[in-house]
C-alpha cells in the first residue's frame, strides 16, 4: 500500500503488524502532519452490529484528551476497511522495552502511574480499554507512556479468540471476570495493568504456562507466583500494590485507576521525610506546566549591561521555582539552550518546556526598557508580551522589581500566588563582578575557579554584604574539596564560613541551607544537622533542582540509598535536562545503584552535549566495568584522566580498574606517580586506597581508608555501596569505618 492513498492520507511506509491489524506511517494531505494509519484486518468487522459498537466506542475514545492516551485524529472506512488515524510518535512499545530485560522497580511504577492516569481519564468518560497488555503501551522517545488501541479489544471479542491458544499472550493479561466470559468493567483494567506492572519488575508474568487454556486456569483458580521470589528488587509497598490489582474479585482491588496513582506516588516517595513534592518521580514532573527563562537579549550593544540581561533571567527563574506546581528549567540547560539558536518550539522540545520566556532590555542613559514575552512552544504562539520603562538608578532593585512584575504575571498565568520582591539594593559593579564570577565557576577549570574567586572578592569588596556572593564562594571551595584540588577540611571549613556568613545575611537562601547540610556531612558526619538544613531548605524552596541534588548527594548516597537518589536525580535532569553536572550526578547514582545501562545512557547524553569532557568518559568506564567489559572500561577510564588533566578524582577509579583487570604493574605505576605528586600538591588518600583495592592488597587498602577519614576525604562517602567492598562487608576494620562515620547505628529508614 505504500505510495497510495486513503481517503486524505497518503501512505509512506509500514510501521508494523499484528492481530489488530496493519499499521503504516502516513501524511495527512489536508493537515499536513505525519499521522499513524492503522487498517483493521476485515474479518472482524464483518459482523455489522460488532462493527457498529467498535465506531460508537472508538470515535468516543477519540475525543479522549490526556498526555498518556495516544490521540485519535479520525475513525473511518474506506473500500469496506476501517481504519484509525492516530498520532505518530518516536519511540517503540513497552513489549519491545521488555525484550531488553526487566525494569528497575522505581522506574516501572512510574510508568504504571502514568497507564494508571490515562486509564483514569477514560474511565471518569465510561470508557474501558479491556486489553491492557505492554504491546498496547507505547513509550515515546521522551519517554512518556501512551496507551494504545481503546476499542479493539471490544471489536475483537478477546476473550473467545484466545480459546484455540492463538493469542497467549492477551490472555496472560486477562482478568478473572473476562476468562470467565463476564462483563468487563474498569476494574478489569486495574487487574492488566498489575499484571503489566508485575512483568516491569520481574520480566514475567504472574501467571504462566504452555498453552493459553494452562494460564487462564491460572488466572481464575491460582494464586500469583510470588514476587519476592523472583529475584526482582521490589519494596514491600509496590508488592502490595499489585497483590490489590490482581484479587481475583473486582470489588477487591482498587476502586478506580485515580486510587491506584496514588497509591503508586505514595510508593515511590521516600519513606523518611515528610516535605513536600516528595515523589518527584520524572513522569510526574513532565505532566507539570513547564517553562523555560532565556536570557534577556542586550539591545543596548554595551558589554556592561550583559550582566543585567543575564541577571534579570536568573532572577525570574529563582522567583518562579517558588511557584507550586510550575516546573521550571534551571539556568544551566535555559542558557545552553539560548547559544544554540532554535526557535520556540525547538527550543522547546530540547528543553521540555511547554512554555519560553524571553525579552530584551535597551539602556539609553539612565533609562532602561526591559520587554519580556511569553510564547507556547507547542503552537509557538505569543501568549502575552509586556513592556517595562525605568530609571536605572540601582540594578538589582531594578532587576527585582521587573522579575517580580513578570513573576507575578507568569503565577497568575499559572496559577500560582502573587511573589514578593526580596533582595535589597546593591552596588552595580559588585553584581557585575558576581555573575562575571558565576560564569567563570560554570567552566570549572582550574584557571577559571580562580578567575571566580578574583570575582567573587572583587564584589564582597565593593559590597560586603552581599549574601549571594558568599553562597556562591561557599560552592567554590566546597567544589574544591570535593574534586581534589585542596585538602577537604581546609576546603570544606571555608566553605562552612562563607555558607554561614550568608545566612547570618539572609537566612531565606533554600540551596545555601543545603549547601550547608552537605559540609555537615562531609565534616562531622553528623546527620542529624543534615536532615535539619535539608528539611529547612525544603520548607524555603520545594522545588529547587539544586536543594533536591544535594539532597540526594548529602541524604540518600551516604545511606546506601541508591534508587531514591536515582529517583531524586531523575526528577532534577527533567529541570535541568543539558546541565553535564547534574547528569554525571545521576550517571554516579546510577552506578551506585549497579544499574548499569543507566550509566551508559548518561555518559552518552554527556558526551552528546561535549564529547570531551571527562565525565562523560569516566561514566563510560565505571559503566562498562559494571558490564564486564574490561578493555573497553580501562581505555574510557584512561581517556577520562586524559581529558581532566589527571586530576586525584579520575586517577583513583582508572588505579582500581587496572588492579582488578590484572594489569599491577601499570597501576602501581599510577600509584608510584600519585606519591610523587603528593610531595607538591594534595592527593586525597581515596586514590591510594581505591588502587590498593583494586590490587587485592585489603591491608594497604585499609590503612589508606583510615587516612581518608581523617582527612574527611570525600570520595569515601559512598562506602555502603561501592560493589568493590563487597568481599569486606563483614571485616571489623569495614564496620570499624562505618562507626566512625556515623553510618552504622545512624538509621532513619
Amino acid at each position: 500500500m505504500i505510495g497510495q492513498t486513503v481517503s486524505h492520507y497518503r501512505i509512506v511506509d509500514k510501521l508494523g503488524e499484528g492481530g489488530m491489524g496493519v499499521v503504516y506511517k502516513a501524511e495527512d494531505t489536508a493537515l499536513q502532519r505525519t499521522v499513524a494509519l492503522k487498517f483493521l484486518p476485515p474479518e472482524l468487522t464483518r459482523d455489522t452490529d460488532a462493527k457498529q459498537r467498535f465506531l460508537h466506542e472508538a470515535r468516543a475514545a477519540a475525543r479522549l484528551d490526556h498526555p498518556n492516551i495516544c490521540t485519535v485524529y479520525e475513525v473511518g472506512e474506506a473500500e469496506g476497511q476501517l481504519f484509525l488515524a492516530m498520532a505518530c510518535y518516536e519511540g517503540m512499545t513497552l513489549r519491545e522495552k521488555l525484550q531488553e530485560g526487566p525494569l528497575p522497580w522505581a522506574e516501572a511504577t512510574a510508568l504504571a502511574m502514568q497507564a494508571a492516569a490515562g486509564l483514569s481519564e477514560a474511565h471518569a468518560h465510561g470508557i474501558v480499554h479491556r486489553d491492557i497488555k505492554p504491546a498496547n503501551l507505547f513509550l515515546t522517545s521522551k519517554e512518556q507512556l501512551k496507551i494504545l488501541d481503546f476499542g479493539l479489544a471490544k471489536l475483537s471479542g478477546a476473550s473467545v479468540l484466545t480459546k484455540d491458544g492463538s493469542t497467549l499472550g492477551t490472555a496472560a493479561y486477562m482478568a478473572p471476570e473476562q476468562v470467565r466470559g463476564e462483563a468487563a468493567d474498569a476494574r478489569s483494567d486495574l487487574w492488566s495493568l498489575g499484571v503489566v506492572l508485575y512483568e516491569m519488575v520481574t520480566g514475567r508474568p504472574p501467571f504462566q504456562g504452555e498453552y493459553a487454556q494452562a494460564v487462564m486456569y491460572g488466572i481464575v483458580n491460582e494464586d500469583p507466583f510470588p514476587m519476592d521470589r523472583t529475584g526482582a528488587e521490589s519494596p514491600a509497598a509496590l508488592r502490595d500494590i499489585v497483590t490489590r490489582c490482581l484479587a481475583k474479585q473486582p470489588a477487591d482491588r482498587y476502586a478506580s485507576a485515580g486510587e491506584l496513582v496514588t497509591a503508586l506516588e505514595v510508593c515511590l516517595q521516600p519513606l523518611d521525610r515528610g516535605r513536600p513534592d516528595a515523589s518527584r518521580s520524572p513522569d510526574a514532573v513532565r505532566e507539570r506546566p513547564s517553562i523555560a527563562i532565556l536570557p534577556f537579549t542586550n539591545m543596548s550593544g554595551a558589554r556592561e549591561d550583559d550582566f543585567l540581561c543575564e541577571g534579570l533571567a536568573e532572577e525570574i527563574i529563582n522567583a518562579l521555582t517558588r511557584i507550586s506546581g510550575l516546573l521550571v528549567i534551571a539556568r544551566t540547560s535555559s542558557f545552553a539552550v539560548a547559544r544554540m539558536g532554535l526557535d520556540a518550539r525547538e527550543a522547546g522540545t530540547k528543553l521540555g518546556a511547554g512554555h519560553l520566556l524571553e525579552g530584551s532590555v535597551r539602556r539609553a542613559g539612565s533609562r532602561v526598557r526591559v520587554t519580556a514575552q511569553l510564547i507556547d512552544t507547542r503552537g509557538g504562539t505569543h501568549v502575552w508580551s509586556e513592556r517595562y520603562d525605568r530609571e536605572l538608578t540601582d540594578a538589582l532593585a531594578l532587576e527585582d522589581e521587573i522579575a517580580a512584575a513578570i513573576a507575578g504575571r507568569l503565577s497568575s498565568e499559572f496559577g500560582g500566588a502573587a511573589l514578593e520582591r526580596r533582595r535589597s539594593a546593591v552596588d552595580v559593579e559588585a553584581y557585575g563582578a558576581y555573575l562575571e564570577g558565576r560564569y567563570h565557576f560554570a567552566r570549572g577549570t582550574p584557571d577559571a575557579l580562580a578567575k571566580a574567586v578574583s570575582c567573587y572578592e572583587r564584589a564582597l569588596a565593593r559590597a560586603p554584604r552581599l549574601a549571594i556572593v558568599y553562597d556562591a564562594m561557599a560552592e567554590l571551595h566546597w567544589f574544591l574539596g570535593f574534586f581534589g584540588g585542596v585538602p577537604p577540611r581546609e576546603a570544606f571549613t571555608a566553605s562552612t564560613w562563607h555558607a554561614l556568613r550568608a545566612l547570618e545575611l539572609d537566612d531565606t537562601l533554600a540551596d545555601t541551607h543545603a549547601l550547608l547540610g552537605m559540609l555537615r556531612k562531609e565534616l562531622d558526619y553528623n546527620w542529624p544537622e543534615v536532615e535539619r538544613e535539608l528539611r529547612r531548605a525544603f520548607e524555603l524552596n520545594p522545588q529547587s533542582p539544586l536543594v533536591h541534588l544535594r539532597h540526594a548527594i548529602s541524604n540518600l548516597l551516604p545511606h546506601g540509598r541508591m534508587d531514591e537518589a536515582v529517583a531524586e536525580l531523575e526528577a532534577v535532569v527533567q529541570t535541568d535536562p543539558l546541565s553535564l553536572f547534574a547528569r554525571w550526578w545521576l550517571g554516579t547514582m546510577a552506578m551506585l545503584a549497579r544499574r548499569h545501562d543507566r550509566v551508559l545512557a548518561e555518559s552518552r547524553r554527556i558526551m552528546e552535549l561535549d564529547s570531551n569532557h571527562f565525565m562523560g568518559h569516566w561514566l563510560a568506564g565505571m559503566g562498562l566495568d559494571g558490564l564486564g567489559a574490561t578493555a573497553e572500561s580501562l581505555a574510557e577510564l584512561e581517556r577520562a584522566h586524559v581529558l581532566s588533566g589527571g586530576i586525584p578524582f579520575t586517577l583513583g577509579f582508572l588505579t582500581y580498574a587496572l588492579g582488578r583487570a590484572g594489569q599491577s604493574a601499570s597501576a602501581r605505576v599510577y600509584l608510584e606517580s600519585a606519591r610523587l605528586a603528593a610531595t607538591t600538591r594534595y592527593v586525597p588518600p581515596s586514590t591510594f586506597a581505591f588502587g590498593y583495592i583494586g590490587l587485592g592488597e585489603w591491608d594497604a587498602a585499609f590503612e589508606w581508608l583510615d587516612k581518608a577519614y581523617e582527612v574527611r576525604d570525600p570520595l569515601i562517602m559512598p562506602i555502603k555501596s561501592f560493589s568493590f567492598l563487597d568481599p569486606v562487608r563483614d571485616d571489623p576494620r569495614y564496620r570499624a569505618l562505618l562507626r566512625r562515620m556515623n553510618l552504622s547505628s545512624y538509621d532513619h529508614s
